[in-house]
């Protein structure tokens, strides 16, 4: 058993560099297909009217919020540019999302599995920062 740990360890080691930037980069390109969706889909959503916030209108589209911050802070998340504040408001996002559209409790019972992943994710870099292989680490030294 001990050697099957070590090249657990050793594979897990390989990998490690690769692995977060995959996370952060993989993550936040599949959150900007749904802002994209909402802004330029086949329904797209106006930038008033439309659904408020836990049944108040606020006048704007909370929907068409939530897109602009899928897909331009996906992007800046791709970069690993403002990566922590970008992070924290995507997963703050995710929890709106999930409170808000998928209000039951068991995720898949009302399609919230992947808000509840974002919301993991976002909060793990968040938490971590955005790694090696970023501008945040190339212009601030952030890592």
């Amino acid at each position: 058993m001990n050697a099957i740990n070590k090249i657990v360890d050793g594979l897990a080691a390989l990998v490690s560099p690769l692995a977060w930037p995959l996370l952060r980069i993989l993550s936040s390109a599949m959150f900007m297909t749904h802002g994209y969706a909402k802004l330029f889909g086949a329904n797209p959503q106006p930038f008033l009217g439309g659904m408020g916030f836990f049944g108040i209108d606020l006048g704007i589209n909370m929907l068409w919020v939530a897109a602009v911050i899928e897909l331009f802070g996906g992007a800046l998340l791709v970069l690993g540019l403002f990566t922590r504040l970008v992070a924290l408001l995507a997963a703050i996002l995710m929890v709106m999302a999930y409170l808000t559209a998928h209000a039951a409790w068991f995720p898949t019972l009302n399609n919230g599995e992947l808000a509840a992943m974002y919301f993991i994710v976002y909060l793990a870099i968040f938490a971590q920062g955005p790694g090696p292989v970023s501008l945040d680490a190339r212009l601030f030294g952030r890592r």
